[in-house]
């Protein structure tokens, strides 16, 4: 059995790691070399333990209420960083934190008890539409709901997290824009990452609980800033 020796505050600091390392790599590597894939390599990492996690904290949170209102507050801040940093207009796509809050929706209808298996589907579809346009979208939000649904299983969690990368990421990937897709193969670093978790959240702390939301739309309005203002 391997060691349990990474909290959810390591898987944490983990991906803002690699989502700072893959969103720097847009603006000053080049596309499609050899370093720019493997920096986009190791960013595929930053969206699985982010869905992870949302996964994790509907089973640790205390309010689901807040919580959800959380995410949402974010989604809202952290668009517009996102489309200016992107050079796209606001309604051509949104930030990653939108998928996670449908993530965290569906997971919410999944898990509701007195709704009825087809509402539950159907609840789970519309928030799938809901997130299309956003960073991730409809991966997002099925990884959340597998890994919710299985959670106590690490076996099954993983298998419908590698079924759904396998199909809906990195196949159309290599179809559609061919060897220099094989970045999106990045998915899969995250599993071991996963079989050494211990379940553990870490430390408590202010800074721990708001890092990654306030990290998240600063670090795209600094690039914004930088590429488009300073250096431009």
């Amino acid at each position: 059995m391997p060691r349990k020796i990474i909290n959810s505050n390591t898987l944490k600091v983990i991906a803002i790691i690699a989502m700072f390392v893959d969103h720097t790599s847009i603006w000053l590597v080049a596309k499609g070399t050899t370093f720019d894939i493997l920096l986009h390599t190791f960013g595929r990492l930053a969206a699985p333990i982010m869905g992870y996690l949302i996964a994790e904290g509907f089973f640790y949170t205390s309010n689901i209420k807040k919580y959800t209102m959380r995410l949402f507050l974010f989604a809202i801040i952290s668009h517009f960083p996102f489309v200016m940093f992107l050079g796209i207009t606001w309604w051509q796509g949104t930030s990653v934190i939108w998928g996670l809050l449908m993530g965290l929706l569906a997971l919410i209808l999944v898990k509701h008890k007195q709704l009825k298996v087809p509402y539950k589907f159907l609840g789970v579809f519309a928030c799938c539409i809901l997130a299309w346009t956003a960073d991730w979208n409809y991966i997002l939000v099925l990884w959340i709901v597998f890994f919710g649904i299985f959670r106590g299983s690490m076996k099954k969690q993983l298998i419908s997290f590698g079924i759904i990368g396998f199909l809906l990421y990195i196949i159309p990937g290599l179809l559609e824009i061919g060897y220099t897709a094989v970045f999106r193969f990045g998915i899969l670093l995250f599993i071991p990452l996963i079989v050494f978790y211990n379940g553990i959240r870490g430390k408590k702390s202010p800074f721990i609980k708001w890092g990654f939301y306030v990290f998240y739309p600063l670090h795209l309005l600094i690039l914004y800033i930088l590429k488009y203002i300073i250096f431009n």
